[in-house]
């Protein structure tokens, strides 16, 4: 078999084109619109997902926001603004991208011709991505001493960045290298990021691979089938503490228990260089719904309470290394330029 293409996110014609990931695998459906309620609401909906594509959709969007508009730009960009920001707490790539655009528009003298400096700037942040993707695939070669098996958790892949992925980037890289024998891919309750699109891609890139129950960690671990452990991150703090995709933190402890090295994989753009540690990240609880039910089906009473972050906090010290763009970092972390 040869890899297959699929993309992300683009922009074209004028509009923005995305792939949407609540239908993967059954259906690959793409979506065209200049709209950016209908982005932020796919940004909501998890139709667009990922730290570093969520940053770089909320781009194209606050500049579609002001495409035609003639007048009141800056009360158009203020209310897109908010309206963007509002759409995911724990991503900081998503503020830095919101944020870079704003500095762009406060810039300039004209208003009027705003869009396509806007524009200009989300397509500079989109490419950006792509480059540190490569680069943090290359970086990540380094942790590989031999032909390995690698688990991972969550999807960090295209459909998460504008590139060939953070920690999916380094597997995808490893595996070109002949560092990669076999990929245990977990299937990341409650929405299933793993099962649906970790193994999407893992297939377009014929990468062998397995997936299996979040549970069955420890036992891979206790059998001896799992020599590294690489997934992305949502916001690193300055001390190295890692937000990421709810049940990682699980597997930096099993992790740790079975000598079992563990990675971060994220762009520089995910380090939040305004907080301390951990304790300071903002934790997205997403509805109960996605829980209680599978596809339309409800499983358990709807009276039931539950507990859904939607992400949780690695501490620094159980990550044997982050691997950016600018290399390979290990703790104790500084990442203070």
């Amino acid at each position: 078999m040869k890899p297959t293409d699929y993309f992300s996110v683009k922009f074209e014609n004028e509009n923005l084109i995305f792939l949407d990931q609540t239908k993967l695998p059954l259906e690959e459906i793409y979506v065209k619109t200049d709209s950016y309620e209908r982005i932020a609401e796919a940004i909501e909906r998890l139709e667009i997902r990922g730290a570093p594509l969520i940053g770089i959709a909320a781009a194209y969007a606050l500049a579609l926001s002001l495409k035609n508009i003639q007048s009141d730009n800056e009360k158009v960009f203020d209310l897109s603004y908010n309206r963007l920001a509002r759409t995911r707490p724990t991503a900081v790539n998503l503020f830095r991208a919101l944020d870079d655009l704003k500095i762009e528009f406060e810039k300039l003298s004209d208003k009027k011709n705003s869009y396509e400096i806007l524009l200009s700037k989300a397509k500079e942040i989109h490419k950006k991505d792509e480059e540190y993707c490569l680069k943090i695939g290359r970086n990540g070669l380094a942790p590989f001493k031999q032909k390995s098996n690698v688990l991972t958790h969550c999807n960090t892949g295209k459909l998460a960045t504008g590139g060939i992925g953070t920690a999916f980037g380094i597997i995808k890289t490893a595996f070109e290298n002949g560092l990669v024998s076999h990929v245990y891919a977990d299937e990341t309750r409650p929405l299933l990021q793993g099962l649906r699109l970790t193994a999407f891609e893992l297939e377009k890139n014929v990468i062998p691979f397995t997936l299996q129950t979040d549970s069955s960690a420890a036992e891979l671990m206790k059998q001896g089938k799992v020599d590294l452990v690489i997934t992305g991150a949502d916001r690193i703090a300055l001390n190295g503490d890692s937000a990421n995709k709810i049940g990682t933190y699980n597997l930096a402890i099993l992790a740790n228990y079975h000598n079992i090295p563990f990675y971060i994989a994220a762009p520089s753009t995910t380090i939040d260089r305004s907080i301390a540690t951990g304790e300071e990240i903002v934790i997205e609880y997403r509805n109960k719904k996605e829980l209680f039910y599978i596809g339309e089906t409800l499983i358990t009473p709807e009276h039931n309470d539950a507990f859904t972050p939607s992400f949780d906090v690695t501490p620094a010290h159980l990550i044997s290394g982050i691997i950016t763009e600018e290399g390979l970092f290990t703790f104790p972390y500084n990442f203070i330029r």
